[in-house]
Formats: C-alpha cells, sequence, structure tokens
C-alpha cells in the first residue's frame, strides 16, 4: 500500500508540474493583457503592429482629399519658408474660390504678427470662410514653465451636455496658438501630439482638454467646418475614435499608403498649372514637407512622413465612417488569453507524449495562427497586447520543450537501464540505432528459449552453511548468465538456481537457433569446470539440465503498474521447460526440440526419440547436440 502511494505521488507531482509549465505561459500573456501599456513586461507589440498597418495599408487613391505641400520646389519658385501671410491668404482665395474645394485646413499656425494686410486677409478668411486654423497643445507633464504662447481660440465650454466630449479628451498642459489677431477664427483644429517612446507617432489626441474647454482636432475641425454632417451626428461617428488610451489619445489608423494620397505642390496652385478639376469639391489639408519646417515624424509607415499626412489619415477614417465603415469593437484581452489557453492546453497534452520535434512544430504553427488572428484583431482593439501569445509560445518552447526532452531522456535512460539488465551491450547499441519507437512493446516474434536448472539442488545447499550455500548459487548462476550475455542472448529472468533466456526479442536474428545451442554448450562446459573444482573440494558433483525450443512467442514488457519485467510467452517457451524438466531421464545435459533443431544450420543433433511431456497431449520428438571434444 505504501509503494502504491509512493507511485501515485510521483505521478502526481509529474502531472502537477506539466499543469504548472502550461499555466505560467497563461498567466503571463493575462498580466501583460491587463496591465497599462508603459507597464507591459515585453515589448514588441508596437512592432507587431507597426508590420500589421504596412501589410493592410491600401494604395487605392484617396480621392475626397488633397494635400498641398509648401515643399523645395515651391520654395525654390517662390522664396524662403515663412511665406509672407499674403502669400498664404492667396493660396487659400484660390483653393476656394477658383478650385472650388470644400474646405482649407492649415497644418501651420501663425504665433506672430508679421504682415498686417496679410493676417488681415487670413483673418477674415478665418471668420467667414470654409477655413480651419491649427493651433497646437502641449501634453508634457513633467515640463517646469508651461507653455503659452499666441491667444487660444474655439473650444467648448464643458457643461453637462459635453460629459461625454470630455471623458474622452486628452489633458493639455499648455499650447501654442495663433496671434490675437486670429482669435476670431470660427474653426481651429489642435495639430499637437505626443510621439511613442521609440519616437514614433502612433496615436492623436482627437479630442483636448484644456482648463474648462473642449477642443478638436484638425481633422475633426475640418468636418465641422466644411462637411454636411451635423455635429451630434460627428460624434457618432467617432466611434474608431472615441476608443482611446489612458491618457485620451486615439490611435490614427494609417489605413492609406503615402502613395495614396494626391500631393500637390503650392507653388503650382498659386502659378495655375494645377488642373482646376483636379481639386474641386474635395476636403484640403495645407502643409510642408520642406526640411527647413522640420515638420516631418516617424510613422508605422515611414520613418520620415509629412506631418500633414498624419491629420489626413485621421480624415480619410472620419469620412470612411461616415460613408458607413464601423468600427466594430472586438475583445482583443479576451481573444488573446483563450488562444494562449488553448495553445497550452494542447501543449499539456502533447509535450508528455511527443517528441521535441513535433512539440516545437506545433508551437510554430500556433504561433503563425496566432498572427493571422492577431492582424485581424488589431483592427478591431487598438489596446491590446498582440504579441503576448507569441511570448507564451516562446516560454513554452524556452521550458516546455526541454523539460519535456528531458523528461524523454530520463525515461530513455530507464528503459536502457531496464534492457542492460536483459541484454548483451551490443544488443542495446543495436536497439538504440533501430527506428523502433518502443522496443519493449509485447510483439510476437519467433525466438528460441533457454531454460536452465542445476539437478538437485535442494540436496546441494540442504547441509551448506548459509553462506557456502550463497556462494554456489552465485558461481552457478554466472556460468549460465556469461554464455547467455555473449551470444547475444536476452535474460528473461532468474528462478533461484537457474535461468530463463531467449534469443530473436527484442530484435528479431536470424541465427537465434544456433546461438541458443552455442550457449548451451559454453553453460554445460563451465558447469563441469565448476563441478571438478568442487568435486576436487571433496564436495558433491554439479549438473545443469538445459532444455531448448524454438519457436512464435510474444515478447515484450508484460505486468502492472506496480512491476512490469521483459519476457516471453508461448507454447516454444513452455516446450522448453518441460525439455528442460526432461532432461533428468536422459544422461544428456542438453534436450532439445524439434524447432530448434529445424532451425540451427551449424550444429549436428543426436535423435533421442518422442516422449510425452507434462500438459502435452502428443508426443514430442526430442534431441540433443552432438558436441566435438
Amino acid at each position: 500500500m505504501r509503494q502504491a502511494l509512493q507511485i501515485f505521488l510521483r505521478f502526481s507531482a509529474k502531472a502537477y508540474l506539466w499543469v504548472l509549465i502550461a499555466t505560467l505561459p497563461v498567466s503571463l500573456c493575462a498580466v501583460n493583457q491587463w496591465l497599462p501599456e508603459n507597464q507591459r513586461l515585453f515589448p514588441g507589440d508596437e512592432w507587431l503592429r507597426d508590420h500589421f498597418v504596412q501589410l493592410r495599408a491600401t494604395e487605392i487613391p484617396e480621392e475626397r482629399l488633397a494635400l498641398i505641400d509648401i515643399d523645395e520646389h515651391s520654395i525654390a519658385a517662390l522664396g524662403p519658408v515663412p511665406w509672407p501671410r499674403a502669400r498664404i491668404a492667396d493660396l487659400i482665395e484660390k483653393l476656394i474660390v477658383e478650385f472650388g474645394v470644400r474646405g482649407v485646413a492649415l497644418d501651420i499656425f501663425f504665433d506672430e504678427q508679421k504682415d498686417t494686410i496679410g493676417d488681415q486677409r487670413l483673418a477674415m478668411l478665418a471668420t467667414h470662410g470654409p477655413i480651419v486654423l491649427a493651433q497646437a497643445f502641449d501634453f508634457d507633464k513633467s515640463r517646469l514653465l508651461p507653455l503659452r504662447s499666441g491667444k487660444l481660440a474655439g473650444g467648448k465650454t464643458i457643461s453637462p451636455d459635453a460629459t461625454r466630449l470630455g471623458s474622452n479628451a486628452a489633458m493639455a498642459t499648455g499650447y501654442i496658438a495663433n496671434h490675437a489677431g486670429l482669435s476670431n477664427a470660427r474653426f481651429i483644429g489642435n495639430i499637437g501630439f505626443v510621439p511613442d517612446r521609440d519616437g514614433t507617432l502612433r496615436r492623436i489626441p482627437v479630442l483636448t482638454r484644456f482648463e474648462n474647454k473642449i477642443y478638436p482636432g484638425l481633422s475633426r475641425a475640418l468636418l465641422e467646418c466644411c462637411s454636411k454632417i451635423r455635429p451630434d451626428k460627428l460624434f457618432a461617428l467617432n466611434s474608431r475614435f472615441s476608443d482611446v488610451d489612458e491618457n485620451g489619445f486615439s490611435r490614427v489608423e494609417f489605413s492609406r499608403s503615402l502613395s495614396a494620397y494626391e500631393v500637390v505642390p503650392a507653388y503650382s496652385v498659386l502659378q495655375d498649372t494645377t488642373p482646376l478639376e483636379s481639386l474641386r469639391g474635395k476636403f484640403v489639408i495645407i502643409g510642408s514637407s520642406s526640411l527647413s519646417l522640420a515638420d516631418r515624424v516617424a510613422t508605422p509607415l515611414n520613418p520620415s512622413t509629412n506631418g500633414f499626412v498624419v491629420h489626413a489619415e485621421a480624415l480619410t477614417t472620419l469620412l470612411d465612417e461616415h460613408e458607413g465603415r464601423q468600427y466594430v469593437k472586438w475583445p482583443g484581452k479576451w481573444i488573446a488569453l483563450l488562444f494562449t489557453m488553448l495553445t497550452a492546453g494542447i501543449a499539456l497534452y502533447m509535450f508528455p507524449r511527443f517528441s521535441a520535434l513535433y512539440n516545437t512544430l506545433m508551437l510554430g504553427i500556433a504561433s503563425g495562427i496566432w498572427v493571422v488572428v492577431a492582424y485581424f484583431s488589431v483592427e478591431h482593439d487598438m489596446w491590446f497586447s498582440p504579441v503576448s501569445p507569441l511570448i507564451a509560445n516562446f516560454f513554452l518552447l524556452a521550458v516546455a520543450v526541454p523539460f519535456g526532452w528531458q523528461t524523454a531522456q530520463r525515461k530513455s535512460r530507464r528503459l536502457l537501464g531496464t534492457l542492460q539488465q536483459y541484454v548483451a551491450k551490443a544488443v542495446v547499441q543495436e536497439l538504440l540505432r533501430s527506428d523502433l519507437k518502443d522496443p519493449l512493446a509485447p510483439r510476437q516474434l519467433h525466438v528460441t528459449t533457454l531454460i536452465a536448472d542445476m539437478e538437485g539442488y535442494t540436496s546441494q545447499v540442504e547441509n551448506l552453511p548459509m553462506e557456502e550455500a550463497a556462494n554456489l548459487t552465485r558461481e552457478f548462476l554466472e556460468c549460465l548468465t556469461a554464455p547467455v550475455l555473449e551470444k547475444g542472448g536476452t535474460l528473461d529472468k532468474y528462478t533461484g538456481d537457474g535461468l530463463v533466456a531467449f534469443w530473436g526479442a527484442p530484435l528479431p536474428v536470424e541465427n537465434h537457433a544456433d546461438l541458443a545451442v552455442d550457449a548451451a554448450i559454453e553453460i554445460v562446459r563451465n558447469v563441469r569446470k565448476l563441478s571438478a573444482q568442487y568435486e576436487q573440494q571433496g564436495r558433491k558433483k554439479i549438473r545443469v539440465r538445459i532444455g531448448i525450443e524454438s519457436g512464435i512467442a510474444i515478447a515484450g514488457d508484460f505486468g502492472s503498474s506496480f512491476r512490469s519485467i521483459y519476457t516471453a510467452v508461448g507454447d516454444s517457451v513452455n516446450t522448453a521447460s518441460r525439455l528442460e524438466d526432461a532432461a533428468r531421464h536422459f544422461p544428456h545435459d542438453i534436450i532439445i526440440g524439434k524447432g530448434t533443431v529445424d532451425g540451427s544450420n551449424r550444429h549436428a543433433f543426436q535423435l533421442l526419440g518422442e516422449r510425452l511431456l507434462k500438459g502435452k497431449e502428443k508426443p514430442t520428438t526430442i534431441y540433443t547436440v552432438e558436441v566435438s571434444r
């Protein structure tokens, strides 16, 4: 009972260890999912998301908006920046009056008065025209002296009706606004942002809260200004941008590649080289790609992107939603956690049963499937950790696969130790080189069984002291065992004063009958030498009786969960036992059955006749081997 309990406890400990190994990656995934983004345990989420963005970004032309670029060619043609305000006013007036654009947003702000006439024209356009000016909010809470430059404009005072707006807004600490002469503009949008820790711009504040007012971003302000969408409907279509992080920032979708946007040099508009119809009815954002203005940012699409493209991407998302494309929120964290649990469950089943190669392949396939699942999931949940299941799989690869391999090696060593108790080292080496998955599994084989026993063992030891009786038994068994192993036999078991051995298992052997006869002849020689020594000491003569028979038998590891043994069972095995017993009636030490005689190619045999063996219904033909002197 105690031994059974120990075995049960050993089995349970191993099972619990596998469960623990499978549970740890699930726990890591769960913790990483629910931690704030800046406290997550493992990096790589943004790297993976960026690659998804690059794969998903379409090159279908964005025909609803255009970008007017104050680029290097425009600067070379019309003069260095900053341009006079009058030139900016000329550009805006041409776009509205001649090109018939729907509205204009400037990704430029004017914090100082420099051109009185130009500033007045800009002020008139911003007050009465479809124009959105820009101002930049600062979100750096560590800044000792908050930014306060220019005069803030626009914004809606927070009221009970605007509570839902305030809950999604990013909290600003300062601002850089236009000069006071432009403070009467009807529509002003925020262009301030905070890049991620790696310097890449992935999210923007769609709504910004400063003091007691809410300010829209540039793309939203452009829709408020120049679209036919009612303000209440405008908030409703912000379903994607209303999904914000803990700081009130929303991810930019970057659904279009950079080449999808029509970029028109500013000089071509001012010099009338741009076709009028190319911009008609479009939303327009004016910005600059000039290096001198340093308005370039790193984005998932490109390490150096024109800043106004980010606002164009945000506007594209808003327009897509207005036209019916909905942002359907998925529970990304739970999807990742359930997938990790499924993978861990499969690993818990497979790892104790399959090789390291198959387990590694399973984890590779699971990781590939997860990448596909994550690719579709990140579009519907912007904040979960897509890399966590991959980290969990890596944990299983780094911990569970080696543990499973070590367990298999330990099992192999136990198997090797077990085999070495039964068979010769040469046979063990051959087994290790073979392709047998389980060499000890029961199989039907053609074997030759040898059973040897000491004649009159009881009378030999009954009058001997215990130590001498033990020495006699040990020396006799050594005479029997050495030839069996030398001839490549498998030692089945000791029978007190004898042994059972067979050839042809666990590996098939073509000449197993001859090998068994060779071992029997050597055993007889060894026993006779030992007997001669004993007779010289005045002790009784020792004789060995051997029975050998060949035939079909089932050989394998038999037993129960408490104890097992590698043995062979079958009619030929029983016959060998009966032949050994029959040897007492003959002067020959070795009695051999017909099966062995038929299978032998190297020995000569003497026919002894037929004998009815115990347990047999018909007489058995028996032989002995002719040994050359």
